[in-house]
């Protein structure tokens, strides 16, 4: 079995040297058609085990054939590039392969994993009684979130069920899963009251409260504010101060969804985009996506440990048999068995200090100011985001968005998405991979400029 898994490494290490000449040679994959996958390549399951060769074969076209993230020509969603302190972390927690619900089977991983939330916390302005896990995602940090305010409303509710008409608010820009959690915690999609933005796209706090004044009117019962710590389209961060004086006022669970743009924290210049957030009940950030960190690395962070323990522990003789509760991660996570995702979050931050993801971060926003002055000294562009984000959005000589993108995607030019704010729609080009340079950004619009000329019938 070891000489096997030493030769599977080989063939990886391999693939890895294909795959890297691959980005250097052609960062942007071919396309090929949905219709013509299975065509395409061998993604058959066959029968009979397959020749070595054939099958670095196969799993070389896979590879070759797989949309490129880590490229300085892929700003299509809100992760892209590579850390590579981070890589070896997820590498070894493959090979380690540790489920994170008990100290019995994860040994010292749980003190990494209760480390980073430590760190968290701190940086966040929690207090000693505050803790957190790693869920999977930033949709399902979210769904955690509104689970632990509803329980902290009303705790029968987890034995008899949701017996009152609760209501929920967050922005209009905020992230769709809002919705899906108030249908999976039987609050409901119809109790979600989705807030008026202003013109950056942040949450206006006198609509949150005259909102919650109509519905305590009418009979309904408030107990949850989403407030979004980088909207999707826009990058905008909500008034997290503004919104916590009228949680504390009517006693409301205050969430700061920082899934895009939380890693906010570690930047001394950038932090103050999170003021108040220490005023919080729960706080969010997805290291997946601003630090670099391969996906899923995602983390909730709650300023009460008692709401973690009451909404998501459950005993188990069968599985907590040694260790203290503090030491049983299961205690407090949706999940039981659960992947190991720290390991590669610890061996970034371990490599590069807070100071290393303080750089990460600020980077970002550093290629992004680069990104606007390049398109506010040029009259062919029109520029529809602001500064302190690292979405830019804009459209270049009024040509339709949504065609721009999908042909740049389909001639294998570039890959970037496009979003609409209000009855704007735009190219929306985000600055997340740490690893590009200002040259690289300016790259894209020559790129994206060149190809225009070249290709007007195709944007007709």
């Amino acid at each position: 079995m070891t000489s096997t898994l030493k030769a599977d490494l080989e063939l990886f290490n391999q693939l890895v040297e294909v795959l890297l000449n691959e980005e250097a040679t052609k960062p942007v994959a071919e396309r090929i058609k949905a219709e013509e996958l299975y065509n395409t390549l061998d993604l058959s399951l066959n029968e009979s085990p397959m020749l070595d060769q054939a099958y670095k074969e196969v799993l070389r076209d896979v590879l070759i054939a797989t949309p490129k993230t880590a490229t300085n020509l892929f700003f299509n969603q809100l992760f892209g590039g590579r850390q590579g302190k981070a890589i070896l972390g997820d590498l070894l927690a493959v090979l380690l392969n540790n489920s994170m619900y008990t100290y019995k089977v994860a040994g010292p991983q749980v003190g990494i994993e209760q480390e980073i939330i430590r760190k968290s916390c701190d940086l966040v302005g929690y207090g000693a009684g505050s803790n957190g896990t790693f869920p999977t995602g930033g949709s399902m940090s979210n769904y955690m979130a509104l689970m632990m305010a509803r329980d902290k409303y009303d705790l029968s509710i987890r034995t008899n069920g949701v017996m009152k008409r609760l209501t929920v608010y967050t922005s209009k820009e905020s992230h769709y899963s809002n919705a899906k959690n108030a249908s999976f915690s039987g609050i409901g999609r119809a109790n979600v009251r989705y807030i008026d933005s202003d013109h950056y796209g942040r949450m206006i706090p006198s609509k949150l409260e005259a909102q919650i004044k109509t519905d305590i009117a009418d009979g309904c019962t408030p107990i949850y504010v989403n407030s979004t710590a980088g909207t999707t389209v826009l990058g905008a961060f909500d008034p997290i101060e503004d919104l916590a004086d009228i949680c504390e006022k009517y006693k409301l669970w205050l969430h700061v969804d920082g899934a895009y743009c939380g890693a906010v924290i570690f930047s001394e210049k950038n932090r103050h985009l999170l003021k108040g957030m220490e005023r919080s009940n729960s706080f969010s950030f997805n290291a997946h996506k601003m630090l670099g960190t391969p996906l899923t690395c995602s983390i909730i962070l709650v300023k009460d440990k008692t709401d973690l323990s009451n909404s998501f522990s459950n005993d188990a003789e069968y599985l907590y048999q040694t260790d203290g509760d503090d030491f049983n991660l299961g205690k407090t996570s949706f999940q039981c068995g659960r992947r190991n995702d720290a390991l590669k979050f610890w061996t970034l931050w371990k490599a590069v200090g807070s100071t290393g993801l303080k750089n990460i971060v600020d980077h970002q926003f550093d290629l992004a100011d680069v990104a606007r002055a390049y398109i506010r000294n040029n009259s062919d562009y029109k520029l529809y985001s602001f500064d302190d984000s690292i979405s830019v959005c804009f459209n270049y000589k009024g040509i339709d968005a949504n065609k721009l993108c999908t042909a740049l995607y389909e001639e294998q030019v570039t890959v970037v998405g496009f979003g609409a704010f209000g009855d704007d729609e735009f190219v929306r080009f985000v600055t997340i991979n740490a690893n590009n340079s200002p040259e690289d950004i300016l790259n894209f619009f020559k790129v994206m400029e060149d190809f225009v000329d070249k290709h007007p019938e195709l944007l007709a």
